[in-house]
C-alpha cells in the first residue's frame, strides 16, 4: 500500500504584503500572488495529499496569515512560522503561536542575516527552550557558509529536531561539492538533524537537468539516509527553474523506489507530527 504523499516545503504569498521585499518584478514567474487555489489542482494531479506551508517574511503577521490559510484549507497539514528568536519576549510569542495545532515549527531567515554566525549564540537559548517545550521543529534556511555555526547550534541543542532546507543550497551552478559535502557530513552525524530534498533546481543556474542535480541529491541520500531525508517542492519558487510534476519525477528517480513512501511522505509526517488522518483520500 502506498502511503500518503506530502510536500514538506511550499509557500503562499500576497504581493500587497511584500512591498520592498523579494521577489523583485524582474522575476516575472513568481512576482504575483500565490494562494491555495493555485496549488491545489497541481497537488491533485501529482498525487500529493498534503503540504507543509513555510514562511517567507520575517514577520509574525506572515505567520498569522499562514495559520489562517491552514484553518481554511485542510491540505495544509502544518505551518512553519517566524518570530524574532532573540527578542526578549520570544518565549511568549512562541507559546501564543504554538497554541494553534497546525503550527509545527519556526524558521529564522538565516540566509538573509549578514552575520553568518548569528545562530551560534546562547542568546537564543530561552526561545529554543520554549520551542522544545511546545514540541516545535527548527527549519534551517542556510547556505554553505552557515554550516559551521549551524553545526555548533545543533550540537548545543541535541534534543531540538532540526531540518536543513534545500540541502543548504549547494553551489550547483559552479560545480562546488567537496566543502559542502564535508560540512553536511558533519551535520548528518547528529541524529536530531534532518534534511530536505528541495530547492536544488534553483541553485543549478543554467544546468537545470538531472545530470547536474544528481550528485548533490545522491550525497544527501547517502548522508541522511531514507529515514531523515524529506521531499519538498519549494513551490512557487520552483517556477523559476522548473515544473512541479517534473521536479517530483526527477526526485523519485533519484530515490530508490523502496524508499519512496518514507522520503515522499512518512518522514515529513513523523518529523513534523502531522495529522494526516483527514487527508488520506485527497489524491
Amino acid at each position: 500500500m502506498t502511503l500518503m504523499r506530502i510536500d514538506a516545503h511550499q509557500h503562499f504569498w500576497l504581493m500587497r504584503n511584500r512591498q520592498g521585499q523579494w521577489p523583485p518584478p524582474e522575476l516575472a514567474e513568481i512576482h504575483r500572488d500565490f494562494m491555495p487555489d493555485d496549488l491545489e489542482p497541481i497537488l491533485r494531479a501529482c498525487g500529493i495529499c498534503g503540504t507543509v506551508l513555510v514562511q517567507t517574511l520575517p514577520t509574525m503577521d506572515d505567520t498569522d496569515f499562514m495559520l489562517d490559510l491552514a484553518d481554511r484549507h485542510s491540505f495544509i497539514l502544518g505551518v512553519v512560522g517566524w518570530i524574532d528568536l532573540k527578542s526578549a519576549d520570544a518565549a511568549l510569542h512562541i507559546a501564543r503561536l504554538a497554541a494553534h495545532p497546525k503550527l509545527k515549527g519556526l524558521r529564522p531567515m538565516l540566509q538573509d542575516i549578514q552575520d553568518v554566525d548569528w545562530i551560534d549564540d546562547p542568546h537564543l537559548d530561552p526561545a529554543i527552550a520554549a520551542m522544545k517545550e511546545a514540541d516545535l521543529r527548527f527549519d534551517a534556511l542556510v547556505m554553505p557558509q552557515h554550516l559551521k555555526a549551524l553545526t555548533a547550534f545543533a550540537k548545543r541543542h541535541p534534543d531540538l529536531p532540526i531540518v536543513i532546507d534545500h540541502g543548504a543550497k549547494p553551489r550547483i551552478a559552479t560545480g562546488e561539492i567537496r566543502q559542502w559535502r564535508e560540512a553536511m557530513a558533519g551535520l548528518a552525524t547528529l541524529p536530531n538533524v534532518h534534511c530536505k530534498l528541495s530547492g536544488l533546481l534553483t541553485e543549478a543556474g543554467e544546468q537545470r537537468d538531472a545530470a547536474a542535480i544528481r550528485p548533490y541529491a545522491a550525497t544527501l541520500f547517502e548522508l541522511f539516509g531514507p529515514e531523515r531525508l524529506i521531499w519538498g517542492s519549494d513551490w512557487p519558487v520552483l517556477r523559476l527553474a522548473g515544473d512541479y510534476a517534473d521536479w517530483l519525477a526527477m526526485c523519485q528517480d533519484f530515490v530508490p523506489a523502496r524508499y519512496h513512501d518514507a522520503v515522499f511522505g512518512a518522514n515529513a509526517s513523523r518529523f513534523y507530527k502531522l495529522d494526516v488522518s483527514r487527508n488520506e483520500g485527497m489524491a
